[in-house]
């Protein structure tokens, strides 16, 4: 266990901010899986802008990276446009 009260404060922030980022990351992936589960062409469409909003929150935010997100909304683009 860490003995400085400097180190003890950074172990409780750290801990706080793995949750946090934990949450959202977990969040994001079922928006994603949610998206790639819909077969119809509407409600697609309408869950996209609101993905796609969500991942560039989380890529200015650093919990999930720039291209990472970039890879992910043209891969949903894709899947939204081959609908039906």
């Amino acid at each position: 266990m860490a003995n400085h009260k400097s180190s003890i404060k950074r172990i409780r922030q750290e801990e706080k901010r793995r949750l946090h980022n934990r949450y959202y990351a977990k969040t994001m992936r079922n928006a994603v899986k949610k998206l790639r589960g819909t077969t119809e062409k509407a409600e697609a469409i309408a869950l996209f802008p609101g993905i796609q909003k969500m991942l560039d929150k989380l890529a200015k935010r650093n919990i999930i990276h720039k291209n990472k997100a970039a890879n992910l909304k043209s891969k949903l683009a894709a899947h939204v446009s081959k609908l039906a």
